[in-house]
């Protein structure tokens, strides 16, 4: 090789020098060989190294890599022998500062901190169960991709996929291979036909975007292959350093032009780019295909070892969690095909509710006003048609659950009707109990006890968990028995707060703030017990109705339609890591995959942190369970934030966070400029990361919705205005802000819809 001639000269070099214990200088044998060293060239402090290749017409490529020559040099003659230890302390003390900055940086990443250990396993199933896991998703219609089964599941035979088209020709197996059952790694679908649309919209109503078609579906395989922004990882840089530099890297901006392109969202905009059938991502269901054969797949085959007593290990190759047994042998309710090709008119299908779920603690405020609103401006809700018939399509529902005191409290016996006394006096929450949206906007009481005891998984044995509110390794000490103790009178109060009564106080005490908290008021009260909570919350709601949740600070962005049809389960990528971000999390209801994550945190301190929950799914090989969607689809500014695609950011570029609220000067014309359509168009929705303090529209922080809900403006009006007269609130154009941020132009955009002055982001006005 030629490196080889590149280390061998400076080998030769190095044969010349002999260390002296007392001089440190270097020494020759003769003055011929010095003489020659001397008209050398001094040796370099890295050599190139030339990168083998595959391909003989291929250039090969060099790295240049560290010489060990130079820095044995550069010890003996500046250091010497002596300071050699004190070199490797500081080189073990540089690691250990660059490792606590990563950490330290991680953690402030986002509302979620960095696990305190993640390497012992968590694994409390056996092979037996995790196939039976596997095996009853693929069976009920939900595992919806091409993706491998893992080779540690051990599946013998292909699976039946009905969520899969049949494959169009047979993969031939090796006559090579072994004459034992292979390891299986492929499922047999016989599922009907995709057929990919072309979404257009018609010529008279060519300036809005198409609704999609209905019953449609993603293909998330397809968007994996546009959009997966995957952070290379492995202990051999050269592998590293080649997969970076031969795959072309996948950017933000350009997966969010896929998905404009494929949902049609820049109808009457699109400038002529050339054949773009490859950017189809949404299918219908068409012609069931007739299946003769099964498809099959030979993969390497995993033998366990034996045991030393001759006895066969069925769990061979899997690590189970110290100090438990395996999980007994799964008991799961039988599977029942998902429905397919269902007509607009035909009602929704009960094993999939299209419900959306929000949890929120503390008082109503524009955040979740926000949602709602971004709810109904978005998706097909039959809001444009007059009256309360039935709609001709499934429609989707927004359950609000709202936890009306701390989040280590039990609601009291008059909680419920305290709670929509509270939203009906709240300015922010009055509206969305109007009769028009009673059938697609629904608030629910959280209560943390009913819900833990509504869990087959959990309700015999989450009593004896040492403390509820664990996360990433981070336990608040809340007493157990303060957990389900019933919490003293509450009081509504005129603002929709929650006031405590003389006996509250007298419970509280100094050092107990955390656990009295009832939402983030600002960065310094940060309430830390209702994320944790929160974190739990997302599952339990998933599991237990089906559905999808989303974090409060998410804001709609565009039809949810073909993500339902996908009815596999999902979150989304957190950053470059290969873990998940629950922001955005589906559960099928009671599904064998929400059982094995229950038992699974059950026996690991009922810990629901994302990034604990994605190890429970690696130790298992269930992630694939799990799609991880990348985030440009729900959280497009993220990689911007953590410093990735400088080079080309998306539309909007967002340095920080706080962009969203306070947009930098030198892009604030833009907002205002393009608007609603010029937010990550493409996106499904955007995620601001908390800031729930900062108001969308620090001009007008109130409700604008119009006079049909002019009572709860005036009320608003007074608490954002204390030193006016209300004789003096005129809406002067002065008085606004000159450059608008990207909160206040979506925040006026949906208050608008609403008012009647503009139809929605799809043409459609809304009908009182």
């Amino acid at each position: 090789m030629a490196s080889s001639s590149y280390l061998a000269a400076f080998q030769r070099g190095a044969s010349m020098y002999r260390d002296d214990d007392h001089g440190n200088l270097p020494s020759y044998s003769s003055a011929v060989k010095e003489k020659l060293h001397r008209r050398q060239p001094t040796a370099q402090w890295s050599l190139p190294f030339a990168i083998p290749v595959s391909s003989p017409d291929m250039r090969r490529p060099r790295l240049r890599i560290l010489s060990s020559t130079r820095t044995h040099h550069f010890r003996i003659t500046r250091l010497g022998r002596k300071r050699k230890s004190l070199c490797r302390c500081l080189a073990l003390l540089a690691s250990i500062f660059a490792l606590y900055i990563v950490v330290l940086r991680l953690g402030m990443e986002d509302r979620h901190w960095t696990p305190t250990f993640r390497d012992p396993s968590t694994l409390v199933f056996g092979r037996e169960n995790l196939q039976k896991i596997w095996k009853w998703e693929i069976e009920s219609g939900h595992y919806p991709s091409s993706r491998k089964i893992p080779q540690q599941i051990g599946l013998t035979s292909p699976i039946p996929n009905p969520a899969i088209p049949p494959a169009k020709a047979h993969t031939l197996i090796s006559p090579f291979t072994p004459p034992l059952d292979p390891v299986v790694t492929s499922t047999r679908g016989y599922g009907p036909r995709r057929v990919y649309v072309d979404i257009e919209s018609r010529p008279s109503h060519a300036a809005y975007p198409p609704r999609p078609v209905p019953s449609s579906t993603i293909d998330l395989d397809i968007i994996l292959d546009h959009c997966d922004f995957t952070q290379k990882k492995g202990a051999d840089l050269l592998v590293v350093w080649l997969s970076i530099a031969l795959t072309p890297p996948k950017y933000v901006r350009d997966c969010l032009e896929v998905l404009r392109v494929g949902g049609n969202l820049d109808n009457g905009r699109r400038l002529r780019r050339g054949e773009m059938d490859e950017w189809k991502y949404i299918f219908v269901d068409g012609e069931t295909q007739n299946v003769t054969e099964t498809p099959h797949t030979a993969s390497p085959i995993i033998v366990p070892r034996p045991l030393p007593t001759g006895h066969h290990d069925s769990n061979a190759g899997l690590t189970k969690k110290r100090g438990v047994q395996w999980e007994p042998r799964m008991v799961l309710p039988p599977t029942s095909l998902p429905q397919t090709s269902m007509s607009p008119t035909t009602s929704c299908d009960p094993d999939n509710p299209r419900l959306f779920h929000m949890f929120w603690t503390g008082p109503f405020t524009d955040k979740p006003y926000m949602a709602l609103l971004s709810f109904l401006f978005t998706q097909n809700l039959g809001l444009y048609l007059k009256g309360q018939g039935e709609s001709p399509v499934c429609r989707p529902q927004f359950w609000l659950w709202i936890n009306p005191g701390p989040a280590a409290a039990v609601p009291n016996a008059s909680a419920m009707s305290d709670m929509f006394t509270q939203l009906k006096t709240n300015p922010w929450a009055a509206p969305f109990l109007h009769p028009r949206f009673r059938d697609v906007i629904k608030f629910r009481l959280w209560n943390t006890t009913e819900q833990l005891d509504g869990i087959p998984e959990l309700k015999d044995e989450w009593r004896s968990s040492e403390s509820l509110f664990n996360s990433g390794g981070v336990s608040m000490n809340v007493p157990i028995d303060k957990q389900h103790a019933r919490s003293p009178g509450r009081e509504a109060g005129s603002n929709g707060t929650v006031s405590t009564s003389k006996s509250d106080e007298d419970t509280k005490s100094n050092d107990d703030t955390m656990v009295n908290r009832t939402g983030s008021k600002s960065s310094s009260s940060y309430d830390k017990l209702s994320v944790i909570l929160s974190d739990m919350a997302r599952f339990i709601l998933c599991h237990r109705y089906g559905g999808i949740y989303l974090d409060a600070d998410t804001i709609f962005l565009r039809d949810w339609e073909e993500l339902w049809g996908w009815k596999g389960a999902f979150a989304y990528r957190w950053s470059y890591h290969d873990d998940y971000n629950t922001a955005v999390l589906h559960l099928n209801k009671y599904s064998a995959l929400g059982s094995f994550l229950f038992r699974t945190a059950l026996k690991n301190g009922l810990d629901f942190h994302p990034v604990i929950v994605s190890k429970y799914l690696k130790d298992a090989h269930l992630d694939n369970l799990l799609f991880r969607i990348p985030d440009a689809l729900f959280d497009s500014a993220w990689l911007n934030m953590e410093g990735y695609q400088h080079d080309r950011p998306p539309q909007p570029s967002f340095s920080v966070f706080e962009d969203f609220f306070v947009t930098p000067d030198e892009s604030s014309a833009a907002p205002h400029a393009l608007g609603f359509e010029g937010f990550f168009r493409g996106a499904y929705s955007y995620h601001f990361h908390n800031f729930w303090w900062d108001p969308f529209d620090s001009a007008r922080n109130w409700p604008d919705l119009g006079s049909r809900f002019g009572a709860g403006e005036r009320a608003a009006r007074a608490v954002a205005l204390p030193d006016l007269d209300p004789d003096e609130w005129v809406d002067a154009v002065s008085k606004d802000k000159r450059d608008l941020d990207w909160a206040t132009v979506l925040k006026r955009t949906f208050e608008a819809y609403v008012r009647g002055e503009r139809p929605n982001m799809y043409g459609e006005f809304l009908q009182w």
